[in-house]
């Protein structure tokens, strides 16, 4: 494993170019690295020798996608890609992995346990903020995903609970020694009074595949709605998973909007207006999740550089202050 990730690291050219032309299309040398921190993302320009036989000038790239060895296995990216075809066969705006001259739509560089896939170049733009029609849009395009979502189980892919975003994750940090002594034993508490209380929270809700990342940069707006991408994250969670990061704030607007999210959503697939409850547990295990993300994938250059306050008293004081608040708040029982 310590070879593939090295190899990942480290990918060149060459190996980009020979897995794009797997799809029996040559390239032009040109490649572009795009915006991902979790795996290796490239924009690879096609060689076309009649440019006007293109249906849209974004298909003259397509987008190559290098999965973080040992992060998710092969049956897991499977699963990924079923569910994404799941949607796209009912319709939804989302963008499939193409399928390799095998037929499947994921496969190693060889001689390494390196996964890649080829997708589709979409274009788009991503609003900061939404307006009441694009938020019931959202609302109704989430319902139909997890309407789909429903029509499937999911056997190998993460459940989001407070045991592997929550616990699990801690259990990482401390035998990591990412927290500093100071702050160490009240991190641990409210970590796993927020967790024990979120267990009875959990009874009788019902887990589905969901998005799991569905926040403002994974939506690229058109002219003609929307399209929905990176499914990279996707979880067997609560429904209220792809709802709460849409509208994630506390204040009076976001409220608002989340209450018009809902309503659009309620008129197409019933909500459990109990889970509301769980937007401040799903908040807290987002905040771990991040942390224990960051110190895994520390060895990677990218990280110091992108996260350069990460492991310093600050960042920890911080994550202390936000979870002291979030305890706060499901003690109080107040739903906002």
């Amino acid at each position: 494993m310590e070879n593939d990730t090295k190899f990942f690291y480290e990918v060149t050219p060459e190996v980009i170019l020979s897995s794009v032309e797997q799809l029996g299309q040559r390239c032009t040398g040109k490649i572009i690295q795009l915006n991902s921190l979790e795996n290796r993302v490239y924009d690879v320009e096609l060689d076309i020798e009649d440019s006007s036989l293109l249906e849209s000038k974004y298909d003259s790239s397509k987008v190559i996608k290098f999965y973080r060895p040992g992060r998710w296995s092969l049956e897991q990216i499977k699963e990924e890609h079923r569910f994404i075809k799941d949607l796209e066969n009912n319709d939804l705006p989302v963008v499939s992995a193409l399928k390799l001259s095998d037929g499947e739509t994921v496969r190693a560089v060889e001689g390494h346990e390196l996964y890649f896939s080829i997708f589709p170049k979409v274009g788009g733009r991503i609003i900061d903020e939404f307006s009441d029609s694009q938020i019931e849009l959202l609302g109704r395009l989430i319902a139909r995903i997890h309407l789909t979502g429903r029509e499937r189980k999911a056997e190998h892919r993460i459940h989001l609970t407070p045991t592997t975003y929550g616990r699990d994750n801690l259990k990482f940090l401390i035998e990591s020694n990412s927290l500093p002594s100071e702050i160490q034993d009240r991190y641990i508490q409210l970590v796993n009074i927020i967790c024990d209380i979120t267990d009875s929270w959990y009874e009788n809700i019902q887990l589905q595949r969901v998005h799991g990342d569905f926040h403002i940069g994974n939506i690229l707006w058109t002219d003609q709605g929307c399209k929905i991408v990176d499914f990279d994250d996707f979880v067997v969670g609560p429904a209220i998973q792809d709802i709460w990061l849409i509208c994630s704030g506390r204040e009076e607007w976001s409220v608002k909007q989340r209450n018009l999210l809902i309503e659009s959503y309620s008129s197409m697939i019933e909500f459990d207006h109990e889970t509301i409850r769980l937007l401040e547990p799903l908040r807290a295990l987002r905040l771990i999740h991040f942390s224990a993300w960051i110190a895994k994938r520390w060895e990677d250059p990218a990280f110091p550089n992108i996260f350069p306050d990460f492991g310093s008293h600050q960042y920890w004081r911080e994550q202390l202050v936000n979870l002291e608040e979030i305890l706060q708040i499901m003690q109080c029982g107040e739903i906002y």
